[in-house]
């Protein structure tokens, strides 16, 4: 069982802090429901580039990733997240659930068994949890609520998201 994932983004600097090191970031863009983020995967096998949208009132951190030479298994990929700003730094805490969205498809909730280990093994306490399964069934049902289409789902929050060119490398 890994510890809690807790990633920091330092906008002043243009870092995004991971469990595995410090790496650039291309581009930083707050907007009125988060911040928007997109980086190379430098090194990585499979992942070129990736996206994503720190959404604290959602308590998602969104995620688009681009692959090296394939086409992605699924369209939209969700950490279920404690999100929070301090100045120029954003934290993203990542509780174990995930989903990953086919758009206009499906979608499906991951890593169930990681948070329920997490919790017995005392890592997330009880209240963070219950909060994560309710995040994850909540945002499965209103995705289903709009035919599994990310933006329409969105776009009945409220939010307009952008996304941007990927620069491959």
């Amino acid at each position: 069982m890994h510890a809690v994932k807790v990633e920091r983004h330092d906008t002043a600097r243009s870092e995004h802090h991971t469990n595995t090191g410090v790496r650039p970031v291309h581009v930083y863009r707050e907007h009125h429901h988060g911040l928007f983020v997109a980086r190379p995967f430098l090194g990585h096998p499979k992942i070129a580039y990736w996206q994503a949208h720190l959404l604290p009132e959602l308590g998602i951190q969104l995620c688009r990733y681009e692959l090296h030479g394939g086409r992605r298994e699924f369209d939209y990929y969700m950490d279920v997240a404690v999100i929070r700003r301090d100045g120029e730094t954003w934290s993203v805490r990542d509780l174990y659930l995930d989903l990953t969205v086919w758009n206009g498809k499906r979608a499906q909730v991951l890593d169930t068994s990681e948070l329920c280990a997490a919790r017995l093994e005392g890592l997330v306490d009880e209240r963070e949890a219950l909060w994560a399964v309710e995040r994850a069934h909540t945002i499965l049902n209103e995705l289903g609520q709009h035919d599994y289409h990310v933006d329409t789902w969105l776009d009945a929050q409220g939010i307009r998201l952008e996304w941007h060119e990927p620069v491959l490398v």
